[in-house]
């Protein structure tokens, strides 16, 4: 009999042991009432009298909200999901704060989505995830407090417009798009065409500079000749009046360069009456240039050579 007693105690025992997983905690009720919040470990349960009211989980989890209809400032209709990371810190409130506290977090973040939603217009809507997933988070996180919840983050995943705001919004976005592709090509030929101008100007200074230094060159080139023939001249005339030339060896001279004149077939000659004058003054101009004389080198004729009669 007591063999069967100590049976019993030991199976009760056995069943009442708990074993807590890690991350979770049992919210434990003595008749009815909270008594105490088992954490992760081992644990007893007194029978009949103590019961697991609710097993919870304190790790984080995601609240995935379906699309609802939404109403911005300018009258749009949207529909709008969100994502919310929540996570439960503390396992009392959560068991006694709210009924369903998880419905609870639904509903408020669809009214308050429809709050934040209705105070921007579309455009602002579509711009302003970053600053209603911020509110939004900072509204609830402080709302489910008493709760036991901790909301970490708000998303919004889906904003769909009316379709026929979708196509006007496609219609402005393709205008906006040839808007662009026809100010960058007309930007590109506004730069081709100053580019080219620059081209054109540069090699213009180009073709000015290298002419005007040729015109340069050649001008120095004239007249360093000119000055080296001056300087000839001058220092030929030098030369004879050193060497002590008179007056007939100059105009002689002259007479030589009227030869050189001369040296062509059809060239003809006018020398003043001052120059003939000279001349027939000067015997040494007919013997020196041969001018008047027809025959040139004419061969001197020969005596006939006698033959010695003796010796021939």
């Amino acid at each position: 009999m007591w063999l069967i007693i100590l049976f019993l105690i030991a199976v009760i025992i056995i069943l009442n042991i708990k074993i807590v997983p890690q991350a979770t905690e049992y919210v434990i009720e003595f008749l009815g009432k909270y008594k105490t919040t088992w954490s992760a470990g081992l644990h007893i349960k007194i029978p009949l009298l103590e019961k697991i009211a609710k097993k919870i989980t304190l790790k984080e989890q995601v609240l995935d909200s379906p699309p609802q209809p939404v109403i911005t400032k300018d009258n749009v209709t949207m529909q709008i999901d969100t994502v919310i990371y929540y996570a439960i810190y503390d396992a009392k409130l959560y068991a006694y704060g709210a009924v369903n506290p998880i419905s609870a977090l639904s509903n408020l973040a669809a009214t308050t989505l429809r709050n934040l939603v209705g105070e921007l217009e579309l455009d602002g809507t579509l711009t302003s995830r970053d600053t209603i997933n911020v509110k939004m988070t900072e509204i609830l996180d402080e709302a489910t407090d008493k709760w036991g919840i901790k909301v970490h983050r708000v998303e919004l995943k889906n904003i769909i417009p009316p379709v026929e705001i979708q196509n006007a919004m496609e219609k402005q976005m393709k205008a906006e798009r040839d808007r662009r592709e026809t100010l960058l090509q007309a930007e590109g030929h506004k730069a081709a065409a100053i580019t080219r101008a620059e081209g054109d100007k540069q090699a213009m200074i180009l073709e000015a500079e290298g002419e005007r230094d040729a015109r340069i060159a050649r001008a120095e080139g004239e007249a360093k000749a000119i000055l080296l023939s001056k300087q000839a001249e001058a220092d030929g005339l030098k030369a004879l009046m050193e060497a002590g030339v008179d007056a007939k060896v100059l105009e002689l001279k002259k007479y030589e360069a009227l030869v050189n004149m001369s040296n062509g077939t059809a060239a003809k000659l006018i020398i003043p009456t001052d120059a003939v004058n000279t001349v027939t003054n000067n015997a040494i101009f007919t013997e020196t240039t041969g001018l008047g004389d027809n025959v040139k080198n004419a061969p001197k004729p020969t005596k006939p050579v006698k033959k010695d009669e003796c010796c021939d």
